[in-house]
């Protein structure tokens, strides 16, 4: 990924040792871990501009605003996951699945990232001002809910499953499986835990007779 560089204008009164540039991907990373750790509502300005090392002018010049920069990290964020592309690329829906549990155990558990999904966790209660941005981030939860319930029609047309499979609701099961698991790596499940988890969870799968 190219590296970007924005020149940020001086400003009046702005603390010594500010970068009079800063390094956007550096900057997203930083934002990343603020609001994975503490949540939208839990970061403030101040604590963004502080691990930035921008003033807060600066800040809001780059990304427009907190929210602008939030929405950003989310797609950056979304960007680390197991995409849409490779879901339709696997063998089969029980493989999509099974690969999409194990990435998932693999990513909230990970010792040198925040426990748990960003996008998970982010913003299930939102106070009135940020109604919208909790919504943006209900749509992008639901993303990889479509993808599954993609799979899982296709093999169905495909008789790789009994036409009575709910592709909808096998695609919701699993998508809550996976945000449980997240839930639960927060509280301190380990990852051979989880993985347990994952193997019941695949008992499930329906078979066809």
């Amino acid at each position: 990924m190219t590296v970007l560089k924005k020149q940020v204008k001086p400003e009046t009164g702005r603390a010594r040792g500010r970068q009079s540039t800063f390094d956007r991907e550096q900057a997203l990373e930083a934002a990343l871990n603020l609001f994975w750790r503490h949540g939208y509502e839990g970061v403030s300005i101040a604590a963004l501009t502080q691990s930035i090392g921008i003033a807060a002018p600066s800040l809001y010049h780059a990304f427009g605003s907190k929210e602008g920069l939030y929405r950003e990290v989310i797609e950056r964020y979304q960007g680390m996951g197991f995409s849409a592309s490779q879901i339709a690329e696997c063998s089969s829906s029980f493989e999509a699945i099974r690969r999409v549990l194990e990435f998932g155990i693999t990513a909230v558990t990970r010792s040198k990232r925040p426990a748990g999904c960003m996008v998970s966790s982010g913003l299930l209660m939102a106070s009135p001002e940020h109604i919208q941005l909790a919504a943006h981030i209900r749509k992008e939860r639901a993303k990889l809910r479509i993808s599954l319930e993609r799979r899982l029609e296709k093999d169905i047309r495909n008789g790789l499953l009994e036409r009575s499979a709910n592709g909808a609701g096998l695609a919701r099961f699993y998508t809550t499986v996976l945000q449980g698991i997240s839930v639960q790596a927060i509280d301190g499940a380990t990852r051979t835990e989880l993985a347990a988890v994952m193997k019941t969870a695949l008992q499930c799968w329906p078979r066809k007779v």
